[in-house]
C-alpha cells in the first residue's frame, strides 16, 4: 500500500555505498572517518544516489532500509516540495578519494545522453576540494586553441596531456564541470561531488595504463569527440559569491543544481524555502534542531532533509562548516 497519508518526514540517513576502482585508497576512513572494509582501493563513497539499481537506502528510523527511489515514489511531495513531482531524485552526492589519476573523460548534456539506449541524464557535476597532497592537479577544460583535430590526435597518440589545462587546487577551490568539458581529476586529491544522477562517461585517456595482465581499459573517443563542447576553453576555480545570508557564500548557481558552503561559529537557522537540501559536514560536528527530533552531524556524515522538515537551526559543538546542495 502505498503511504500517501503522510505528509511529512524527518530527515534521513543512509548506508554509504562505497565503489572500488584502481585509483582509490583509504582516505576515505583517515581524512572522512568513514567506517571502511579491508583494502586499499575505496575510490568513491555515494552519500545520496538514485540510479538504477544503485540505490541509496535509509539507515535507521521508521522508513529502514527504504530506498531513495521509493522514497520519491511514494513521499514525493513532503520529500521534494517545490520540485514535485520527479521521476528518480535528480542529484548525486558523493566523495573520492584520488589516490592516482582518474581518466580524462567526458560527459554528454541531457539531450545527447537522452538518445542512448538506455537514456540517461547528463551530468553536469561541480567538486570541492577538501584534501590535497604536493603537487596534485586537476585537469579543467581544453587549453585555448585546442579544437578537435588536434585533440584527437593526440588522444590516439597517448599524449593528452598536453591539451589539458590543468592546475594545483587549494583545500576550499571549488570547480565546477558542465556537460560537454573534458576533465580529470588528478593523484592526490579528496573531493566533494554534486552531479546529475547519472552514470553516462566517456573515457578519452587513460594515462597509458594497462592491468596486470597488460590490458589497457576500454576507450571511447568518437563517442566522446562528439559531445565534447569545444567553446568551453579552461576551467578555473569558482569565485565564491556572498549571498544575503552571513556565513553562507555561493560556490555554484546553474540550471542543474545549487551548492553553498556554510561557515558557522554560532547557532544558524538554514530557511527551508519548501526545497529538499543534502547537508554534509567537511570540518567540525553541529547538531540539527528543528521540528523533528535533533540530529548530530559530524565530519564526513551526510543527511537528507526533506522540503517537509521546514526550517532548521544548526548549532555547532565547535566550528563547523557544511555544504548544502539542492536544485535550483
Amino acid at each position: 500500500m502505498r503511504p500517501d497519508f503522510v505528509n511529512k518526514l524527518t530527515p534521513l540517513r543512509f548506508e554509504p555505498l562505497y565503489r572500488r576502482y584502481l585509483w582509490g585508497g583509504r582516505r576515505l576512513e583517515t581524512i572522512l572517518h568513514k567506517p571502511l572494509p579491508p583494502g586499499n582501493d575505496y575510490a568513491e563513497s555515494w552519500e545520496v544516489v538514485d540510479h538504477g539499481g544503485d540505490q541509496s537506502v535509509v539507515a535507521g528510523g521508521p522508513l529502514a532500509g527504504r530506498t531513495l527511489h521509493s522514497l520519491v515514489r511514494d513521499f514525493g511531495e513532503p520529500l521534494l516540495g517545490r520540485h514535485h513531482p520527479q521521476n528518480r531524485f535528480p542529484l548525486l552526492f558523493k566523495f573520492l578519494d584520488c589516490q592516482h589519476n582518474l581518466s580524462v573523460q567526458v560527459h554528454p548534456n541531457d539531450e545527447q545522453a537522452a538518445r542512448r539506449i538506455p537514456p540517461d541524464l547528463g551530468k553536469t557535476e561541480a567538486w570541492l576540494v577538501l584534501a590535497t597532497t604536493p603537487g596534485a592537479r586537476v585537469h579543467a577544460g581544453l587549453k585555448p586553441g585546442v579544437d578537435r583535430g588536434r585533440l584527437e590526435a593526440d588522444l590516439r597518440q597517448g599524449l593528452a596531456e598536453r591539451c589539458l589545462h590543468s592546475w594545483e587546487p587549494q583545500p576550499g577551490d571549488c570547480i565546477f564541470v558542465p556537460a560537454g568539458v573534458v576533465h580529470a581529476l588528478g593523484a592526490g586529491l579528496v573531493v566533494a561531488e554534486i552531479q546529475q544522477s547519472s552514470d553516462t562517461t566517456y573515457r578519452l585517456f587513460d594515462w597509458n595504463r594497462v592491468d596486470q595482465d597488460g590490458r589497457s581499459r576500454p576507450l571511447h573517443i568518437t563517442a566522446g569527440l562528439d559531445v565534447i563542447d569545444f567553446a568551453a576553453g579552461p576551467v578555473h576555480a569558482q569565485v565564491p559569491q556572498p549571498t544575503t545570508v552571513d556565513g553562507c557564500e555561493c560556490l555554484v548557481a546553474c540550471d542543474k543544481f545549487v551548492l553553498q558552503r556554510w561557515h558557522i561559529d554560532g547557532e544558524t537557522k538554514i530557511d527551508g524555502a519548501d526545497l529538499c537540501r543534502i547537508l554534509t559536514v567537511i570540518h567540525g560536528r553541529a547538531t540539527l534542531t528543528g521540528d523533528f527530533p535533533n540530529q548530530t552531524v559530524s565530519l564526513g556524515e551526510t543527511i537528507l532533509i526533506p522540503a517537509s522538515c521546514g526550517e532548521l537551526t544548526v548549532v555547532p559543538s565547535e566550528p563547523t562548516t557544511l555544504i548544502e546542495m539542492h536544485l535550483p
